[in-house]
């Protein structure tokens, strides 16, 4: 299993295409390097998932107990605008246009690459979500990781 990994500042065009960085794509497996699934994020980004990756998070939600209606509200809202999208000759991506004004992506993007997906934020949107960083971020560390144990039975991240 591939675990990406970086961020890369991007240009997008006026047609909403952006190129794939190389460093990021030569990180996919050969069969997830052109076929992939752009859907709207948790926050105001949007979510690039390799195709294979796409598939067992489908197959994931798609399990959920559709009796209950939260399960299904969440299905509806994570399932909206999410599309398939290719590759094209010059190793571009073209972002949907509704998922576009979504997100408020204009020109500026940063992909946020780690373990097996892509977020894309509005460059100005990740920069100002970033500076607002923590005050003790040694607390949320500890808030979010410090029961997780290691192989070795300890506590903490080994």
């Amino acid at each position: 299993m591939t675990y990406l990994l970086g961020e890369f500042d991007i240009k997008v065009d006026s047609k909403g295409r952006f190129m794939l960085p190389s460093g990021l794509k030569k990180q996919l497996t050969e069969g997830d390097q052109e076929r992939f699934v752009i859907n709207r994020g948790f926050e105001k980004n949007l979510t690039l998932y390799p195709q294979s990756e796409w598939q067992k998070i489908s197959q994931e939600v798609n399990s959920l107990n559709l009796y209950n209606k939260k399960n299904r509200e969440f299905v509806r809202y994570f399932f909206r605008g999410a599309s398939e999208v290719m590759l094209d000759s010059a190793n571009r991506l073209l972002l949907p246009k509704s998922l576009l004004e979504y997100a408020g992506i204009e020109k500026e993007i940063v992909l946020f690459a780690y373990g097996q997906r892509i977020e894309i934020w509005a460059r100005e949107v990740y920069e100002s979500m970033m500076n607002n960083e923590p005050e003790d971020f040694s607390s949320l560390a500890e808030d979010v990781m410090g029961k997780i144990t290691n192989q070795s039975g300890n506590e903490g991240v080994s």
